[in-house]
């Protein structure tokens, strides 16, 4: 079940949130705001990291770099159940399907999450 960042996006659905290669924060949309108790402008330009547990930093950075070296991805486009941090820093268990495109510029990359 491929899907473009843009249909993503467009779907009113599901929360998404999408990243640069960088993995600074791009755009979130409505219902990422209000699923997980996030303010767009609190998230866009930040780390993504800032929505993901602590305990799960390190991973995050070696799979994440390991991918933009490689181009080989082994959790894209497929649903996982992985931990997020909410806007007022509790954490929960959520659905996430991450996808990749190229752009111009490198990459980019969008998780719809959704709760367990």
């Amino acid at each position: 079940m491929s899907q473009t960042i843009a249909s993503m996006l467009a779907s009113e659905n599901a929360p998404v949130i999408v990243v640069d290669q960088d993995g600074r924060v791009t755009e979130v949309n409505r219902l990422f705001e209000t699923s997980f108790g996030w303010r767009a402008e609190d998230l866009l330009g930040r780390p993504v990291s800032v929505i993901i547990p602590t305990a799960l930093h390190d991973a995050h950075h070696m799979g994440f770099s390991r991918f933009l070296v490689t181009g080989k991805g082994t959790i894209l486009e497929q649903e996982l159940d992985l931990e997020i941090v909410l806007g007022d820093g509790s954490v929960i268990s959520a659905r996430h399907y991450i996808v990749a495109e190229k752009t111009g510029r490198g990459r980019r990359f969008a998780a719809s999450i959704t709760r367990n």
